[in-house]
C-alpha cells in the first residue's frame, strides 16, 4: 500500500526531530492541523507545501508523491542544454558554521580552468584541492547534471558541487 501525504509528512518530520507543536508554530497553524494532516483527516493548504517541504528538507514532489528527485542525472544528447547556459554551483559549509555559495556560469568556469584558475581561489576552501575540475567539465559536456561532488573533510567542512 502506498504511503499517503500524511504518512510522509509524519515520517519526514520525525526524521528531522521536529515535534508537531514545533512544526505548527513555524508554519503558523495549530498543532491539531498538523495532527489532522498526519492522520489523513485533512490536507495542508497548497500554499504551505513549499514551506513544509523546505522545513523537512525535501522537494514538494517528494512530499506529494514520495519519489525522491535524483541528485544526479544523465541527459541524452537531444535533451542537453548548451554548456554556456548552465550554472556551476559550489556550496561550502564549514564546521565553524560559515557558509560560502559560489554560482558561476559554466562557460566562465571553463574559461577560468583553461587560464589555469583553481577553484580554491574562488571559494577560499582547500577541500576543493583534490577535485579534478577539468574532468567535471568533461562529464557535464557528456550529459551529467545535478550534484556531481559531495565531500566532507576531516575537520568537518562539507563541499557540494552542483551543475544545473
Amino acid at each position: 500500500m502506498a504511503k499517503s501525504i500524511g504518512n510522509r509528512i509524519s515520517q519526514f518530520r520525525k526524521e528531522k526531530g521536529i515535534t508537531q507543536d514545533e512544526m505548527a508554530e513555524r508554519l503558523g497553524v495549530t498543532p491539531q492541523a498538523v495532527s489532522k494532516w498526519e492522520n489523513d483527516i485533512s490536507y495542508p493548504d497548497i500554499l504551505l507545501l513549499p514551506k513544509i517541504a523546505k522545513m523537512l528538507e525535501v522537494t514538494v514532489d517528494e512530499l506529494l508523491s514520495g519519489e525522491a528527485k535524483k541528485e544526479t542525472d544523465f541527459l541524452p544528447e537531444n535533451k542537453r542544454k548548451n554548456i554556456d547556459d548552465m550554472m556551476f554551483r559550489i556550496y561550502v559549509n564549514s564546521a565553524d558554521g560559515d557558509k560560502v555559495r559560489v554560482n558561476l556560469p559554466m562557460g566562465l568556469v571553463k574559461v577560468g580552468l583553461e587560464m589555469g584558475m583553481k577553484m580554491p581561489q574562488v571559494s577560499g576552501n582547500e577541500t576543493l584541492n583534490g577535485i579534478d575540475f577539468e574532468q567535471l567539465i568533461y562529464m557535464v559536456e557528456s550529459g551529467l547534471i545535478g550534484k556531481l561532488v559531495e565531500v566532507e573533510s576531516a575537520d568537518g567542512d562539507t563541499v557540494e558541487i552542483v551543475v544545473e
